[in-house]
């Protein structure tokens, strides 16, 4: 049997070693105090809330009266039905909208091919807000203001990201497989679906998720053009219990919480398929 034989570490890399490991735990605490925070505020009444600071611990942790003051108060279960309604047509559109467009572009060689994906690029060098007049008047006069489907169309618009990541991927799919589908009589939009689509799964995994946490926690278009109470979603319901008078923010803290749950429950009953979606999709070749 032969004995492994010990690592041996010079100072200099002590000292690094050290260092490395102290940085580390240090962005970890700074990363973790404010949810820390905000769950121990979450448990607290009005009155422990303002003679106590954020990291004192609550006297009783089965205190859930925030928890539902925050949900009837802020019409929680309203905001979460439009938000859902909000990102399924919004991942949907985005996902069909930016696969065929990312298809077009890297199959078919045309004169403005080159130009059209500098104009992409161009876009999404502009800053949002600079753009925001014109978006808000043309949302007006087509009357998509204060309407879901408004809103869902503006939203599911092309996501200049997600085409490119379709485009990298598409790369690496083999044009054979088109033409062998092309010769046994399939059309365009048959192999788009039945050959391109498919195979885009990992790259179409990597966009849901960057669609989705964008479009979930998206606030201010959705403040913006979601006027009217029952259209609120649900970034848009954690500002209930701000006002000219303070801040509740023990159900604010309740409420950020009780949003977190549905992402929390779908990334750990997925949380497989997302970490292989995001590998194979950031992979080139």
């Amino acid at each position: 049997m032969v004995a492994k034989r010990r690592k041996h570490y010079s100072p200099s890399m002590i000292v690094w070693i050290f260092i490395k490991y102290l940085s580390l735990l240090f962005f970890t605490v700074v990363a973790l105090i404010p949810v820390v925070s905000c769950v121990i505020t979450a448990f607290k009444t009005d009155a422990e809330y303002q003679s106590t600071n954020v990291m004192t611990l609550p006297e009783s942790w089965l205190n859930f009266d925030n928890f539902i003051k925050a949900f009837d108060m802020a019409n929680m279960g309203r905001a979460f039905m439009n938000s859902l309604i909000i990102l399924i047509f919004v991942l949907i559109g985005s996902v069909l909208v930016g696969t065929q467009l990312a298809y077009v572009l890297n199959r078919f060689k045309f004169l403005g091919n080159a130009l059209i994906r500098n104009l992409f690029l161009f876009a999404s060098l502009l800053p949002g807000v600079a753009m925001q007049i014109s978006v808000y008047n043309i949302m007006q006069q087509l009357g998509f203001i204060n309407h879901l489907y408004g809103y869902i169309i503006m939203m599911m618009g092309t996501d200049v990201i997600a085409i490119y990541i379709f485009i990298q991927f598409m790369e690496n799919i083999s044009t054979s497989l088109d033409e062998s589908a092309f010769i046994d009589g399939a059309s365009y939009m048959t192999i788009y679906w039945k050959i391109i689509l498919p195979l885009l799964k990992p790259a179409i995994v990597t966009s849901l998720i960057l669609k989705g946490v964008s479009t979930y926690n998206e606030y201010y278009n959705a403040n913006l053009y979601l006027q009217a109470k029952q259209l609120r979603t649900v970034a848009i319901s954690l500002f209930s219990f701000t006002g000219p008078l303070g801040s509740r923010y023990n159900l604010i803290c309740a409420g950020v919480i009780i949003s977190l749950l549905p992402a929390l429950i779908v990334f750990i009953l997925c949380q497989k398929q997302i970490y292989s979606g995001i590998t194979a999709g950031a992979v080139k070749g």
